[in-house]
Formats: structure tokens, C-alpha cells, sequence
């Protein structure tokens, strides 16, 4: 997915313009990599948290909505 198309879809769920809701998303983005590059952890909120790599890299690690982490992948339920 494009920039462009998450800003659309954010700026519908937020009552915005695309232009303001990428412009947030711009900040998002940047709040997160400042972060990383001091070598702190940083959320995404709603998706999960970066966490800083070797050489540069990072890792992400997704948000578990709490109905997958009491049954993950829908085991144990009949």
C-alpha cells in the first residue's frame, strides 16, 4: 500500500483532507525513525512497535488484538 492510499483511507476514518491526514502520517513516520535512530523502541499505534536492529536495521513486532492471544490461530475452539 501507498502513502497516498493509507493517507485516503485515514483522512475518511478521520474526517480530514488526504493532504492533512499525510502530513500526520509524515509526522508519525518521522517521530518513529527519530527514535530508532537513538536506539529507542517506538509504537505504531494500533499496529505494533519498532524496535532497534544491528547496523541500522529494526525490527517490527506486531500488535496481538487480544482475541488472537487468548485463542492464536483459532486453536483450542470447537
Amino acid at each position: 500500500m501507498r502513502k497516498a492510499e493509507i493517507a485516503k483511507r485515514l483522512a475518511g476514518q478521520a474526517g480530514v483532507t488526504s493532504a492533512e491526514a499525510a502530513d500526520q502520517l509524515d509526522r508519525v513516520v518521522n517521530q518513529i525513525l527519530a527514535k530508532l535512530r537513538k536506539g529507542k523502541t517506538a509504537r505504531f499505534p494500533g499496529l505494533g512497535q519498532f524496535t532497534p536492529g544491528p547496523q541500522g536495521s529494526f525490527l517490527f513486532q506486531p500488535k496481538v488484538s487480544k482475541s488472537k492471544a487468548k485463542n492464536p490461530a483459532g486453536h483450542g475452539r470447537k
